[in-house]
């Protein structure tokens, strides 16, 4: 019996198709692994020495810092994200939280803001823009896993390390 080439090809592209879905299924698995693991970590460092390196990672991602006076605690300008569109204009912000967990230990939190602020209606038979007011806003506030990751690679880079061997060998 010979296969035919559409019969072929067919079957090698869900070959293709299978092995790209588990190959994004691990990745997100490795991924939700990290961030988990990112989110409950305590340094052992007390929170003086990991707070520069927070402070560092939001100016490298573009955000200019206020810091509390008296305590571990930042806040960053509202930052556009993307262009703004039609839909909408994305800003994001972060609030940032040193705690001390003991002598010599500590954890960070960041939280992340996200504000859509899209326009008044705009009427295309008048070219006008409705006078009922500025348009509608959401906000959003929840923990930032993806930064946290950052940090830990910054701040303890050989407990970041080890976490990526747990991720690989909990992903196989």
């Amino acid at each position: 019996m010979m296969i035919s080439k559409s019969q072929l090809g067919s079957t090698t592209l869900l070959l293709v198709a299978a092995l790209a879905l588990t190959t994004g299924c691990a990745a997100s698995r490795r991924e939700a692994f990290l961030h988990d693991k990112a989110g409950t970590h305590v340094y052992r460092k007390p929170v003086a020495e990991v707070w520069p390196k927070a402070r560092e990672l939001l100016a490298e991602e573009g955000f200019s810092v206020m810091e509390a006076k008296g305590g571990f605690e930042m806040q960053t300008d509202w930052v556009m994200q993307g262009a703004p569109s039609s839909l909408g204009t994305t800003y994001a912000r972060y609030l940032v939280r040193g705690i001390e967990k003991g002598p010599g230990q500590c954890s960070v939190e960041f939280l992340r803001q996200n504000r859509v602020q899209s326009q008044a209606a705009h009427d295309t038979s008048t070219g006008e823009t409705a006078k009922e007011g500025p348009g509608t806003d959401s906000n959003t506030l929840s923990r930032d896993y993806a930064m946290e990751w950052k940090l830990l690679q910054r701040a303890e880079p050989e407990v970041a390390k080890g976490f990526e061997t747990e991720a690989a060998a909990q992903v196989k």
